[in-house]
């Protein structure tokens, strides 16, 4: 109604006009009017409490106790409150959408570990370099211990040593590793179906941990390490200087020890490493017998010629992925190479420099003919013009063994403008006078030689035989 009594009336129509076209009363109309004079363009919500606002805080914890909603309405019947069981559904479902109220989640000890990265800016490293600076922060979930490490990048490889350096520091590993939709872990963030990038998982295998994505959006699922990266930024990045790289990963290890692991924590009102030590320590998976060895990863375009470069060496590729980007990984002496997450191609590593690693099934079959093949389908081509065109051929094989398939290609294009008698009496008179290169049979199909008499050398006829 507001909608078109405004558009009516920006139009130009009056009052009764509109009265009468949309059929509302005429003082109807006029207050719509009124109100839209005065910038109110649509009429008031009216705000009813809800019966159950009183007991939010009450319902969220036991949300966060993990109380299903029936059992909420049945505590609730418990405690006096009169109301139907679809109004408690409704009223769970609103705090659940509600972005200013999120859910708790509780862990036992040693279950959960979670992980991040945080930019902190710029520092020195050793030789001098200022470079972008990052924190990685593993924060368990129970005790809230924290390890913190300096990394300046993001890479695969710097993702799984921190890992190991913080397992070690705690003396166990969790039995999950909440991590966020970075590409290191995760290459398509899905709740659901996450695809873990290879040596990530590989990784998580060996060691027995499950790694944990986050839901898309859902800051609260890693809530906890977000703090983590927040409270290190705020209390050790901010107001501190350093000297250089192993300046800064000492005052960050000393920090950590004496400060940070054992404050009381904002939120447990307890000291992390006493908890640890206590309640948390002995819970965690024993640490591999032997330590995890990195792959070595990356990605390569494949060149035209079916093969990828690395460290010196080429490895081919199947054909349909030329000028397309690949991923790599190199361990146990295997280089494998993936297209969009799928194996294509397996090699040994070469470990000398500039040699080929190369799988003839890679390229297209029709680049897959033999010598022997190739040059028969020729002799088969030049002998339907004639055999004397076959004897040029025999020749031409004889007198240029690495690249005769040109000249017999030209000669065999000479059928697009003469026909295969001329062709073939051309041949003919260049053997006569033992030649048999292309340009000389063309030129003698052009000017029209091929019809001179001649006396025929068998000589030269014999030569080309041999």
């Amino acid at each position: 109604m507001y909608t078109t009594i405004n558009t009516l009336w920006e139009k130009g129509l009056n009052k009764s006009e509109i009265a009468k076209t949309t059929g509302h009363d005429w003082k109807t109309v006029q207050k719509v009017i009124r109100d839209i004079n005065n910038g109110q363009l649509w009429p008031e919500k009216k705000c009813y409490p809800r019966i159950l606002n009183n007991y939010q805080e009450q319902v969220v914890a036991w949300l966060e106790e993990g109380l299903s909603g029936v059992r909420i309405y049945e505590k609730l019947k418990e405690t006096g409150v009169k109301i139907g069981y679809s109004t408690v559904k409704d009223y769970l479902a609103r705090i659940r959408k509600n972005d200013n109220i999120f859910i708790r989640i509780h862990t036992k000890p040693g279950e959960e570990a979670q992980v991040d990265f945080g930019y902190v800016g710029y520092t020195t490293d050793q030789s001098g370099k200022r470079r972008k600076t990052w924190v990685f922060n593993m924060r368990l979930s129970y005790s809230r211990l924290d390890y913190y490490e300096k990394v300046y990048n993001q890479k695969v490889e710097t993702f799984i040593q921190c890992h190991i350096n913080a397992f070690n520091y705690f003396g166990g590993i969790p039995e999950y590793v909440k991590i966020d939709n970075l590409k290191a872990a995760i290459l398509e963030a899905s709740f659901y179906e996450p695809v873990y990038q290879s040596l990530y998982k590989s990784f998580a295998e060996y060691s027995g941990f499950k790694p944990l994505p986050c839901r898309i959006y859902s800051p609260n699922d890693k809530g906890k390490v977000e703090s983590g990266i927040k409270y290190v930024k705020n209390n050790f990045f901010a107001g501190r200087t350093f000297k250089d790289e192993q300046d800064l990963n000492q005052q960050l290890r000393d920090w950590l020890d004496k400060t940070c692991n054992c404050r009381v924590h904002g939120t447990t009102r307890k000291i992390p490493k006493a908890v640890f030590d206590v309640e948390e320590k002995g819970k965690l998976l024993p640490l591999p017998s032997a330590e995890f060895k990195q792959a070595q990863v990356g990605s390569r375009k494949v060149y035209h010629d079916c093969h990828i470069f690395l460290n010196y060496n080429y490895y081919s590729v199947p054909f349909e992925y030329v000028g397309k980007e690949v991923d790599l990984e190199v361990s146990g002496n295997l280089v494998r190479i993936y297209y969009h997450h799928k194996e294509i191609a397996v090699h040994q590593e070469l470990k000398t420099r500039g040699d080929f690693s190369t799988n003839d099934s890679h390229y297209p079959k029709y680049k897959r003919i033999s010598q022997t093949e190739y040059q028969e389908k020729y002799q088969v081509k030049m002998a339907q013009i004639g055999p004397y065109a076959e004897q040029v051929f025999f020749c031409l094989l004889q007198q240029q063994k690495q690249y005769w398939y040109k000249s017999v290609q030209g000669i065999l294009s000479l059928n697009k403008k003469y026909s295969a008698d001329i062709v073939e009496s051309s041949c003919k008179r260049a053997l006569a006078f033992d030649v048999s290169g292309y340009q000389t049979i063309k030129n003698i199909c052009a000017n029209g030689s091929y019809n001179l008499p001649l006396e025929f050398q068998e000589e030269a006829y014999a030569n080309c035989q041999n």
